[in-house]
């Protein structure tokens, strides 16, 4: 890292475990294509792989959990009660879990939190074979799962820069964000083919044997201890306080969480998609036009990660990021401003794009501009980040596109998006200044 530009971060990045030797320089095609490098090192191997698998697989779980829920209760307002019984056990063991993984084997950690996954996919499936039919488990069980995901998330994220060295975070970010990008573009098409076959229950058994293939990959990681540390390492809340006080002090930490809050809560308007579809792009049938304005911006994501080598060798992280989230808000407005359905498909397909190289950018800086032992804790705000903006957004967009019209309203956010971005990068420095 380039200290003189990045003296907010705290640390000094370094590799913590050696990769292969650097090969020649990629020419033709290959320079534009994914990089594979991290692959080569083989212990990241069974993190990444183990993605693979559950990215799909989760999805499944997706469908199933408010597709059941719906076919109980008939009610679309039962469906989103379900989805907040999520989000609140979600954000606590977040939270609490990046404690957790600053403070113990994070291998271990990930077969504990696996296996509580895996057990509680296999009590969707009996709750659904033995017909149930409880929304009030299902809830229950939701809110198990979520809690279970929140543990897991901060130690496997934080694993990552305990594997491959610095210069190659970007590719190791864009490699885990387009298998997952991928499952959620054909998890839930997977899911929609299979229910009419199989039937539901067998949905929530899919996942559990997946999860079984997961837990067969983390056996194959290294130990991850904590490092050595001057202080002893707890997990109380206490620790989780002191894990948003080292935010604070941290300049480019706070900008690269604050970069996200501003993309997904004033850009994401995904709550007006479904208005969109039945007003401004109803000639072209409502049914096709929902399910493209949902799946366009997914499909350009795993389009950014499939050619991410036009980017993930960058070393002006700060700039990336910054670059990256103007560029959403730019096609968020433009999508707000398309009345045709096409063109708003491939703004939103851009955005996708944009969105990409954010993640990836957002996740390297996390990983080395914070210490080891504060990494996990780093990962459960990072996890809730991602899961509150788009919520928060929902409420947010949805109310402006009942007040002002939802186009108003989507181009209004992405402009917000421009702004706010660009005021905070120039108030600021310490985002901009930040490379390795």
């Amino acid at each position: 890292m380039d200290t003189s530009e990045s003296t907010d971060s705290g640390t000094e990045p370094k590799a913590e475990k050696d990769a292969e030797p650097a090969t020649g320089p990629r020419r033709g095609w290959r320079r534009w294509a994914m990089d594979t490098r991290p692959l080569r090192i083989p212990t990241y191997r069974p993190l990444w792989s183990s993605t693979i698998v559950t990215a799909v697989g989760s999805q499944l779980t997706a469908v199933a959990v408010p597709k059941q829920i719906y076919d109980i209760t008939g009610s679309s307002a039962w469906v989103g009660a379900a989805s907040m019984a999520g989000l609140l056990p979600l954000i606590v063991f977040a939270l609490w879990g990046g404690a957790i993984a600053d403070s113990m084997d994070r291998r271990k950690l990930l077969l504990i939190t696996n296996s509580g996954i895996a057990v509680t996919s296999v009590l969707f499936w009996l709750q659904a074979v033995t017909g149930l039919e409880s929304v009030a488990a299902l809830m229950l069980l939701l809110a198990m799962q979520q809690a279970f995901w929140g543990l897991n998330a901060p130690a496997r994220n934080a694993s990552i820069a305990r594997l491959v060295p610095a210069e190659q975070l970007a590719a190791a970010n864009a490699l885990g964000s387009t298998v997952m990008q991928t499952g959620q573009v054909v998890g839930p098409l997977l899911a929609g083919a299979l229910i009419p076959v199989i039937g539901l229950p067998e949905l929530y058994l899919i996942d559990a044997l997946a999860l079984c293939v997961t837990l067969w990959a983390v056996v194959r990681l290294p130990a991850l201890p904590p490092q050595e540390s001057a202080t002893p390492r707890r997990a109380g809340w206490r620790e989780v306080a002191a894990g948003f006080r080292y935010i604070s002090l941290h300049k480019v930490l706070l900008l690269s969480f604050l970069a996200d809050i501003v993309a997904m809560v004033f850009g994401m308007p995904r709550a007006l998609f479904p208005q969109l579809a039945a007003q401004t792009y109803a000639p072209y049938g409502e049914g096709l036009a929902l399910g493209m304005l949902f799946a366009a911006i997914p499909i350009g994501a795993v389009v950014g990660g499939l050619f991410s080598g036009t980017f993930s060798r960058a070393r002006r992280h700060g700039w990336m990021v910054i670059g990256a989230v103007v560029a959403w808000g730019v096609a968020i407005t433009g999508f707000g401003l398309s009345s045709n359905l096409w063109i708003g498909v491939a703004f939103l397909a851009a955005a996708g794009v944009a969105d990409m190289v954010s993640m990836v950018f957002r996740g390297a800086i996390l990983l080395s501009a914070a210490t080891d032992e504060m990494r996990g804790r780093m990962q459960g705000v990072f996890t809730v980040v991602v899961a509150g903006g788009p919520r928060l957004a929902d409420v947010l967009h949805g109310t402006a596109g009942s007040a002002f019209g939802p186009r108003t309203a989507v181009a209004g956010g992405g402009i917000l998006v421009v702004v706010i971005m660009l005021t905070l990068a120039f108030a600021v420095p310490a985002l901009r200044r930040y490379r390795i």
